[in-house]
């Protein structure tokens, strides 16, 4: 425990000097006049290429953007190694050395964990990472935002369109922590609404699981017309690899990629990815705007890659914050977070990345969602054009309606 705690702190005191830590100063000075932003999230994993450095960079990008408004700001990266007592005692540690905001933490279990964390201190924490609704839901917190996706918007999209598709029995391959957990719930209640069934689902263990076979085998044997893929990342790309192989999408099976991104596309090719359909509520060649923000920060992406809803998100989140620093005082935003929070509420959201936005009562960041298929190769014109828009959902109707969830906040 305190080697892999001591491994974050490390990566984080790295990532400080790569990201343009300030120069020395009086610290006394420097710490009343600094507000200093740490990105958690994987660095190492399965994750890695959804936030990861990529992450952090675009945390850092906009707070260089946002300029000298009477405060300096700090950015720093962490690992969190999928590991939620990790993420904890990050955050915790984090908080108590003047850590002012807490962004990213992908993996459901951790941003669970850092959210409690942050309820405990006052300090604000904004997820963008992780999906699970119950962030907004009955583990809300007055001082958490929740930015850009989570389980119920994506499975009201794409598990919605594979259902009006004609795909009505399913079967889930999920992964055995919160966020699988979340997806597969959210999604079911979908299928059910529409008139459709769950053949059955297996779980499997997260992050240690690379071989996707025998629950491929299962899926097949259940004679589901949808495998819901309950995961991210590199899971998913090694069960949509995996499915290939074993001939499922020849006989007619569909895949349903329930959380999936760009960079997830870029690493099957379009070859293996045409026609799969996926929900971002990001995409760099959306319009002019997304593309004239995406042009402005690829090269100073990790492998020149295009931002995704995450990376896009740590930059629209940074921003937003910093706004309500400005607004109320450097001096003020270090104190409760509850306060600044309040801020960031009454404040409407808007950035060159998602556009205009609205911070809702129980934290959630309302936005439209978008459900793209990915395209042939043929239809392709050049790097990273690979999805072709089929429907948006409007913010109001994106995400959960404020009186379902469960949040404490939410008054009557």
């Amino acid at each position: 425990m305190i080697d892999t705690t001591r491994r974050g702190l490390l990566m984080g005191t790295a990532a400080a000097a790569s990201f343009g830590a300030l120069p020395f100063r009086s610290a006394r000075a420097q710490a009343a006049n600094t507000i200093k932003i740490g990105v958690m999230n994987d660095q190492s994993g399965p994750y890695r290429d959804i936030g990861g450095p990529n992450g952090v960079i675009m945390a850092q990008i906009a707070a260089q953007e946002f300029g000298n408004r009477g405060f300096t700001v700090e950015v720093i990266g962490a690992d969190h190694q999928n590991k939620p007592d990790v993420g904890a005692n990050l955050a915790r540690q984090w908080y108590d050395q003047g850590v002012d905001m807490i962004l990213d933490v992908p993996t459901s279990s951790v941003g669970l964990a850092v959210n409690q964390v942050a309820k405990e201190k006052n300090k604000v924490y904004i997820n963008v990472g992780a999906a699970t609704a119950d962030l907004t839901g009955p583990q809300c917190t007055p001082v958490t935002a929740h930015w850009v996706y989570d389980t119920y918007m994506l499975a009201k999209s794409t598990g919605g369109a594979m259902v009006r598709a004609g795909g009505k029995r399913w079967f889930f391959i999920t992964a055995d922590y919160a966020f699988g957990h979340a997806l597969e719930r959210d999604t079911t209640n979908f299928v059910r609404a529409a008139g459709g069934s769950v053949a059955g689902s297996v779980r499997y263990p997260f992050p240690a699981t690379t071989d996707f076979s025998s629950f491929l085998l299962q899926a097949q044997a259940s004679r589901a017309e949808v495998i819901g893929l309950c995961n991210a990342g590199q899971d998913t790309i090694n069960s949509i690899k995996q499915a290939a192989e074993f001939g499922l999408t020849r006989r007619g099976v569909k895949i349903a990629a329930l959380l999936m991104f760009i960079a997830d596309v870029h690493a099957l090719g379009l070859e293996q990815g045409q026609g799969l359909v996926m929900t971002e509520s990001f995409y760099w060649d959306l319009n002019d705007r997304t593309r004239a923000f995406a042009r402005r920060v690829q090269p100073r992406l990790n492998q020149r890659a295009m931002p995704n809803m995450v990376t896009a998100g740590n930059y629209s989140a940074t921003l937003h914050y910093l706004k309500a620093v400005a607004d109320m005082g450097a001096a003020a935003a270090k104190g409760p977070g509850v306060e600044v929070m309040n801020r960031m509420k009454a404040m409407p959201v808007e950035d060159e990345a998602f556009g205009r936005g609205t911070l809702r009562q129980d934290g959630r960041m309302l936005i439209p969602s978008y459900l793209f298929e990915v395209k042939k190769p043929s239809e392709s014109t050049g790097p990273w054009d690979y999805l072709k828009l089929l429907q948006t959902t409007p913010a109001d109707e994106a995400f959960r309606p404020l009186a379902d969830g469960g949040c404490p906040l939410v008054r009557s």
